[in-house]
């Protein structure tokens, strides 16, 4: 199926930096250390397209017609497929032709006998074709192609062998139906399972989250792929391969819009960081500051659990965590508030979160702005991540080397009232896990 899926190091989830920034923190597994299921998961793919090549090299292609009008409806999904800054790289029209494909077993009533080899080769020999220009733009494709080889096999290798066996015939039209859409189901569940995997062992984020956010995906954009697919094949069992426009039209227009929107969220994210740059301009911060805070803080928040959309409100509230300090008229030394009174704490969140408000930005960014100043068990989660996060970066600066292990010490002694343990905690895991680096000063 493989509709909405997460391109390779990707959080979609999930940024590992900012639009146009350099990425500060870079997991492990992506500077070449894949862990062994990525390697497993790629190597079968790998081993599966293969084989159904060479078998229908070997064998021929039967019904060429068909192959050739499910081959190019795939082709031309994987080229409109999108990949933004930070968004799920998907190609919707792309996975629902492949399920089409995998679930048909006639053609304006005659019988087809391609089988699931005969499948897995078009979809892979379309995919690759479709591919090219992001292969070419430097795009990930390895994870893409694997989650489509492997879901569209499972598909085929579960429905073909049925039809073939006139298992279908035997059951009559409504166990069909209900065969479509337990195939559909489980296929849907074997791509976020998958999808969760492959992200946790590249990452190395908590898998719970993950697969969370696969599922609450896959009742969105996987939901419509899942039912086109079906319908696709349905319809080209009764009317022929003029149902495939038909039916991939709106599809592709949907895909397109969510392509619009995906840049828009990019222009969105592009606008925020600059309003944080204006403590920068101004010479309230060191440079740097608020996306240096803004990347650890998404990755505590990741540690923690948090999903796609609390990261996002806690990213908005760490990039202008500092916006309060525009209205001052003395500016704070070197931007460092963690080291003034609570009540100055307080005052600068509290004129920030007034600042924010005024951007238009989501309400929930503002109160993290706000509560960023309070004892930690009034605050909710994302302020406690961008107070412990903001107090770690300032300590790190002012203490030299030997600054991050100063700066932990100094947090967990601070635990009692200021920074909640598990925040602190989940901090030491991110900075100390292979592959991450410190927040660098550039």
């Amino acid at each position: 199926m493989s509709g909405p899926e997460r391109s390779e190091g990707s959080e979609g989830p999930e940024r590992q930096g900012l639009p146009g920034q350099r990425q500060t923190y870079v997991p492990g597994a992506v500077r070449g250390r894949p862990a062994r299921v990525l390697v497993l998961a790629h190597g079968g793919a790998l081993l599966l397209g293969a084989a159904a090549l060479a078998d229908t090299l070997w064998h021929g292609v039967d019904r060429p017609g068909d192959a050739l009008a499910f081959g190019l409806l795939v082709a031309v999904g994987e080229l409109a497929r999108w990949s933004g800054a930070g968004e799920r790289a998907s190609a919707p029209l792309g996975a629902a032709g492949a399920l089409a494909y995998a679930l048909l077993g006639e053609n304006a009533g005659h019988p087809t006998h391609h089988g699931a080899l005969q499948v897995v080769a078009v979809v892979v020999a379309a995919a690759l074709l479709g591919c090219v220009p992001h292969v070419a733009r430097g795009g990930p494709t390895a994870d893409h192609l694997t989650r489509r080889v492997l879901t569209v096999g499972f598909a085929a290798l579960c429905f073909q062998p049925l039809y073939e066996r006139g298992r279908l015939h035997e059951w009559g039209g409504p166990a069909h139906a209900l065969l479509l859409v337990a195939l559909l189901l489980l296929t849907a569940l074997c791509d976020a399972l998958l999808a969760a995997v492959m992200a946790h062992s590249r990452t190395r984020w908590p898998f719970g989250p993950l697969l969370r956010d696969e599922l609450r995906a896959m009742l969105g954009i996987g939901s419509a792929v899942c039912a086109t697919g079906a319908v696709m094949s349905l319809a080209v069992a009764v009317v022929g391969l003029w149902a495939l426009p038909v039916f991939s039209l709106p599809l592709l227009l949907t895909q397109f819009s969510f392509r619009r929107y995906a840049a828009v969220r990019v222009t969105y994210t592009q606008t925020i960081a600059s309003l944080a740059r204006a403590t920068e301009i101004a010479g309230c911060t060191p440079a740097g500051h608020a996306r240096r805070v803004a990347v650890l803080s998404r990755a505590v928040g990741r540690e923690l659990g948090l999903s796609g959309p609390e990261l996002t409100v806690l990213e908005y509230a760490a990039l202008m965590h500092d916006i309060g300090q525009l209205s001052l008229v003395d500016p704070v030394p070197a931007g460092a508030t963690a080291v003034l009174s609570a009540d100055e704490q307080r005052r600068i969140a509290l004129l920030g979160g007034a600042v924010v408000r005024q951007t238009g930005v989501n309400a929930e960014v503002a109160v993290v702005v706000e509560r960023q100043a309070d004892p930690y068990r009034e605050q909710p989660v994302s302020a406690r991540i961008v107070r412990a996060v903001n107090a770690y970066e300032e300590m790190v600066r002012a203490a030299g080397p030997g600054g991050p292990l100063t700066a932990l010490e100094k947090l967990r002694l601070g635990t009692a009232r200021d920074y909640q343990p598990e925040v602190v905690e989940s901090l030491a895991r991110v900075l100390s896990r292979d592959g991450l680096t410190l927040p660098s000063a550039g």
